[in-house]
């Protein structure tokens, strides 16, 4: 996603990983470190009208959890918009449940990559991962904890918990 397009993003963007990492924009002075470092003083102001940082100063003060809390913002808009779309209920993610179903679809975000996990009557978002590229139209289950997602592959996936 170009810089420009990060800035305002309601989902967890390269920026908002560097910030994570670093803190706060550092000073960098030339050429493209230069954007960088603009785009990411104007992310932070986006971060703080969003109430999700405060400046302190020269500090810019993160909060807690702030990777997680941009993307589930985000797959609540791309869930509801999807539930519009497709009539069917979506079902966000908790950490440390079984998420079982056809896996219709990969949808990228700002976020990432994340399957679309058809239950029948609704559907679940999950972070996509290389070991399910090849399974589209077959039956999975995913158990999220921690932020990790575990996959399986099978009409009785995840029968054995």
């Amino acid at each position: 996603l170009p810089l420009e397009q990060q800035i305002h993003a309601v989902g967890s963007t390269w920026l908002d990983r560097a910030l994570v990492v670093s803190g706060s924009p550092q000073p960098v002075a030339q050429r493209f470190g230069a954007q960088v470092q603009a785009a990411m003083s104007r992310r932070v102001d986006f971060l703080v009208e969003e109430g999700l940082a405060e400046r302190r100063g020269q500090r810019v003060v993160l909060a807690r959890n702030l990777l997680t809390t941009l993307t589930d913002r985000e797959l609540s808009v791309v869930g509801r918009r999807l539930q519009q779309e497709t009539g069917r209920t979506w079902r966000p993610v908790r950490d440390g449940e079984t998420i079982s179903g056809v896996y219709r679809q990969s949808i990228q975000v700002v976020s990432g990559r994340f399957a679309m996990l058809d239950d029948g009557m609704g559907f679940s978002l999950v972070p996509w991962r290389p070991v399910i590229g090849l399974q589209l139209g077959k039956q999975l289950c995913a158990v999220s904890k921690g932020g990790a997602v575990n996959w399986e592959v099978g009409a009785h996936c995840g029968k054995s918990r």
